[in-house]
């Protein structure tokens, strides 16, 4: 980046399980390096939108960084809609979905490298009713996992995994759902219906391996049962889910119905239950600081 420059640093205090204190102290010791100017601006949960559109409209800024995970991401892309600000990521969420399918490093050294660097991708932008998605959002059990994780205490890959199974116990699976895409309607039933920019979830499972985030489409996914063999397998880097589990249709416009409301995320953030879904790729992508190497 050039000297002199405004960044905005948007953290999320309580995303992930990792202390946020240090990660910022470093940062700050990179900008200061490269004479840049850094401000903050810190969620809490309440008019996070309304108050960082505040902040944009008062300041003139040539990168926001995000510390936080996917939900924290899709905040600062919903902020920026009218303004053309690349996009940084340093990882603070729980599972980094994004980060992930970006390749960002693990190594933080290397992620403010990467977040302040000029190498910058074009990611695709989904408007799922009057919402961003920039990863991944689903209908069904996915989403009730969310809901039981987000009400529970512990946070991180822990937490989701002791919440797996009280999900399975209680989650009213198969889903009946009616599709509407590429100038075909259809009925579906299955256990998950993924609106998919992206190839993996945070947790690593590949769900879409066809995928990108820049190619001006997304995929509906439709996992059909639970099948546990099909889905270990979706753990593997190179993955193709045969027919009869998993369905994929790539569109740039979707509807979705539910006969019954149906559990919903967004980049992993529970949204409630849901009976309508109108998703379509959007004119204005999202710049996003990438490795050179991607």
């Amino acid at each position: 980046m050039q000297l002199d420059s405004n960044i905005l640093l948007i953290i999320n205090p309580i995303s992930g399980a990792i202390e946020k204190d240090g990660i910022v102290r470093t940062l700050n010791e990179a900008v200061k390096l490269q004479k840049l100017h850094i401000q903050s601006f810190v969620t809490s949960g309440q008019e996070d939108l309304v108050k960082l559109k505040k902040v944009l409209s008062k300041n003139e800024f040539q990168r926001i960084i995000v510390l936080g995970g996917d939900g924290t991401i899709k905040l600062a892309a919903e902020a920026i809609t009218d303004q053309v600000i690349p996009l940084g990521i340093l990882r603070g969420g729980s599972a980094n979905g994004l980060a992930n399918n970006l390749k960002i490093p693990t190594a933080l050294d290397a992620q403010i490298e990467v977040a302040l660097g000029d190498t910058i991708a074009r990611l695709d932008r989904i408007r799922i009713n009057d919402q961003f998605c920039l990863h991944i959002s689903d209908l069904g059990i996915n989403a009730e996992l969310i809901k039981h994780y987000e009400a529970s205490n512990i946070r991180g890959a822990f937490g989701y995994f002791l919440q797996s199974i009280p999900t399975l116990l209680s989650c009213d699976y198969p889903f009946e759902f009616e599709i509407s895409l590429n100038g075909e309607r259809f009925q579906k039933k299955g256990i998950l219906l993924a609106i998919a920019n992206a190839q993996k979830f945070g947790t690593g499972a590949t769900i879409n391996p066809k995928g990108a985030v820049n190619d001006g489409n997304f995929e509906v996914v439709i996992f059909k049962s639970l099948d546990i063999i099909e889905i270990l397998k979706t753990l593997r880097d190179e993955v193709e889910l045969p027919p009869e589990f998993a369905e994929y249709y790539s569109t740039t416009e979707a509807r979705i119905r539910c006969k019954e409301p149906v559990p919903f995320q967004i980049d992993g953030e529970y949204q409630g239950s849901v009976t309508n879904i109108h998703a379509t790729i959007c004119d204005t992508p999202l710049s996003i600081a990438i490795p050179a190497t991607t």
